[in-house]
């Protein structure tokens, strides 16, 4: 059963949702999700410090005993439309002490501005510029979460046409990987998720979109050539609408050859990761992510 941390939280979150305005605009829901993470305190001994990667914003972030050796690229989630490095800068000083290592995150472009393909490119270009900063790619691990686990995946597609040098490794939480919002879970996970509904999805679907063909593969990477991808790990909660996103992609990914962790956690939400002073389950999640990271790097470096 839910523990009582879980349950207060989702009921916030289900208050929040039926309080909301349908009509917000992207703005405006841009600003109201930089005012809750920001009620979230950052743990101590972290540092960040902005750099322009290639030009994409982007920052440093690192805590306390964390090592240049190995790099997360982290890719924010938000539906292609909201968040950024603020929203997710505690999230990712979590994960960057879990793993000892340090996190470039980057603000790529959003819709409806910047629709598809824009995230990709720069998310692309972000990555090159690591390369081009002399960061050895068998020591990058790319990740992301919700919209910012999709990208990863499409990131990934795109490095391989374009023949890029791949990265040791992939972590993915709660990714949108379809934009036809076709997946079973999508109606059978409706009432459990206290987040995400259909007419939301939808809604920013259609925003970064655009006129483009939602099942284009960069756009949808469950519709990518998965094939030669590196290992993933997955992570999603049993109670997300998002559910089928990240089952598919474990099957396809397995099925091209990918070495592939799915880890669906019992009654979770979507990225509940975010809830860490909160949720015991939140903080497992993240140090299970540090422990995956670090196995990835010892195998990077035995086989040097």
């Amino acid at each position: 059963m839910p523990n009582q941390q879980l349950e207060d939280i989702t009921q916030k979150l289900r208050a929040r949702r039926e309080e909301a305005d349908p009509d917000i605009s992207f703005p405006e829901s841009r600003a109201m999700f930089e005012e809750m993470v920001a009620l979230f305190p950052l743990p101590e001994g972290v540092s960040s410090t902005p750099v322009d990667a290639g030009g994409i914003p982007a920052e440093w972030i690192r805590a306390a005993g964390a090592s240049d050796n190995q790099t997360i690229y982290w890719l924010h989630g938000g539906g292609y439309c909201i968040g950024s490095i603020n929203t997710h800068r505690g999230l990712l000083a979590r994960i960057s002490a879990a793993s000892f290592a340090r996190v470039l995150a980057i603000d790529y472009h959003l819709a409806p501005e910047n629709p598809f393909p824009a995230a990709v490119e720069d998310a692309v270009a972000g990555y090159r510029w690591l390369l081009s900063a002399g960061v050895d790619p068998e020591q990058i691990i790319i990740a992301g979460d919700s919209a910012g686990g999709g990208l990863t995946v499409a990131t990934l597609a795109a490095l391989k046409d374009a023949g890029e040098p791949m990265p040791a490794a992939a972590v993915c939480i709660s990714p949108w990987t379809d934009m036809t919002i076709s997946g079973e879970s999508v109606a059978s996970k409706a009432e459990a998720d206290p987040m995400i509904t259909t007419d939301g999805i939808t809604r920013v679907r259609d925003a970064y979109v655009d006129s483009a063909d939602p099942r284009d593969p960069l756009a949808s990477p469950l519709f990518a050539d998965l094939s030669g991808l590196p290992s993933m790990l997955i992570q999603v909660g049993e109670n997300e609408v998002l559910l089928s996103d990240s089952t598919r992609l474990a099957e396809r990914a397995e099925v091209a050859g990918v070495d592939v962790t799915l880890e669906v956690w019992p009654d979770m939400i979507h990225v509940w990761h975010f809830f860490a002073d909160a949720l015991p389950e939140a903080q497992q999640a993240i140090d299970r992510i540090g422990e995956w990271v670090r196995e990835r790097s010892e195998v990077s470096v035995a086989a040097s």
